[in-house]
């Protein structure tokens, strides 16, 4: 009799709705805007699954992301751009987890609009208004009269999106002119009530979940081909068109997101990480849609170098 009871507890025990868990502990992630809706989904549902452990999840720019996981304030940092050799030499290990890009963009009430969304933006014209001493002007970007000048506008923190417009430009964040400004939403907001201001933004703040831009703002096309017109394949009316862009490789400001982590991780930021690159961690990413799941085939590369 005492057999068949302990029996049956074993069973119970070990049915669906009782499955043991050894997963025990705390997790902070520190770091870029741009990440930190998905980490967020991902902690809520890892939580959801593990009772005993606990997250906690902040934005702050890559910057500090960075920053917080080489000095060991944070589990995970969330680095929207790419790692810089002297980071990886202080025992890190960068994790390639999403993908996204950074997109120029204007107030709807640019007094320019209509020459913008019909030329689009060269790249040199970008590095120029970006890079250039003494500041362009808005007679210089689109050709015509009146001639006013461009109000540039830049991020303030030390910033993924930043260090990647800035790389594409051909400089580095702290190169960069314009009027500083914290946060991906502070510097949206900056450029929207602006009618002579330019600014770049990072997918998931540019276009809303029903698909096209914030309202207030417009996506202006870079001219990648430099034939002086926005071509189809250059122009983002919304997030189907600039999701397929990413995805393909068309987009030319298309980054890498990382998970910076100590190279000793112990066993919880390993199942974590595991956890946000299996199929249902990107099912929430794609859910969420502030950024792309990595590949099937980049994930499997991804797992094979954890801890």
């Amino acid at each position: 009799m005492q057999r068949t009871l302990l029996f049956m507890a074993i069973v119970l025990f070990a049915a669906p709705g009782h499955a043991t868990d050894d997963l025990r502990g705390s997790l902070t992630l520190s770091g870029a805007w741009a990440i930190y809706p998905t980490a967020v989904a991902w902690a809520e549902v890892f939580q959801k699954k593990h009772p005993g452990v606990k997250i906690d999840v902040s934005a702050g720019g890559a910057g500090k992301g960075a920053a917080d996981a080489i000095a060991g304030l944070a589990d995970i940092g969330m680095v929207s751009r790419e790692p810089d050799p002297a980071e990886l030499d202080k025992d890190i290990q960068a994790v390639y987890i999403l993908k996204d890009a950074v997109f120029p963009i204007v107030s709807e009430r640019n007094f320019y609009l209509l020459e913008l969304l019909k030329r689009g933006i060269k790249r040199q014209i970008l590095t120029d208004i970006y890079l250039a001493a003494p500041p362009i002007r808005w007679g210089q970007v689109v050709g015509v009269q009146p001639d006013k000048p461009v109000h540039v506008y830049t991020r303030s923190d030390s910033a993924g999106a930043a260090a990647s417009w800035a790389a594409y430009l051909g400089g580095r964040q702290e190169d960069l002119r314009g009027v500083g400004i914290y946060g991906d939403p502070g510097l949206l907001e900056a450029v929207k009530r602006d009618p002579l201001g330019i600014g770049y933004n990072n997918f998931s703040y540019v276009f809303t979940q029903d698909g096209p831009p914030l309202a207030g703002i417009k996506v202006i096309a870079i001219d990648v081909n430099e034939n002086g017109r926005a071509d189809v394949d250059e122009v983002f009316e919304n997030r189907t068109q600039a999701i397929a862009a990413i995805a393909e490789g068309r987009y030319p400001v298309t980054r890498k997101n990382y998970f910076f982590i100590k190279k000793n991780a112990g066993p919880l930021v390993g199942a974590f990480i595991r956890f946000a690159l299996s199929e249902e961690g990107s099912e929430i990413v794609t859910k969420v849609g502030a950024s792309l799941p990595i590949l099937l085939e980049e994930r499997a590369e991804v797992l094979e170098l954890l801890p």
